[in-house]
């Protein structure tokens, strides 16, 4: 599956659970390790764990290898890694504290987010791949 196949894929699963402040950074160029970080909020430590698991779930349905799922105990901070998409679902406050946006947000993608809802207030333009 292509990149934007499974970007497209998480950005889904993501919505599906409501997930809010969706924002997709392109890394290539800033590590080797993988192309890209989603970041995406949750309300609740449930809220959050269940975020990250319905990703894992639907990207397993997909044939895509989780070759690592952390932070589930706290439900804080939980980080889900694809290969090339690295996936953190973080509690706000946390989310604020750590700004992983400073770090990786020199590249953000524009993707097309489907929801009316919170997500959809994140900036994102209507176009699905990155220019």
């Amino acid at each position: 599956m292509n990149l934007q196949k499974q970007q497209r894929l998480i950005i889904d699963a993501l919505e599906d659970i409501k997930a809010q402040d969706i924002k997709v950074f392109n890394t290539t160029g800033l590590t080797s390790l993988f192309d890209r970080i989603v970041i995406a909020s949750g309300t609740s430590n449930r809220q959050t764990r269940a975020i990250a698991s319905h990703v894992a779930e639907q990207a397993k349905k997909q044939g895509l290898e989780v070759i690592a799922l952390e932070g589930e105990d706290s439900g804080e901070w939980v980080l889900l890694d694809l290969g090339d998409i690295v996936v953190h679902c973080m509690q706000p406050a946390i989310r604020s504290y750590y700004n992983l946006e400073e770090i990786w947000g020199a590249k953000p993608v524009r993707v097309k987010l489907l929801s009316t809802g919170p997500a959809r207030a994140s900036g994102f333009d209507d176009d699905l791949f990155e220019k």
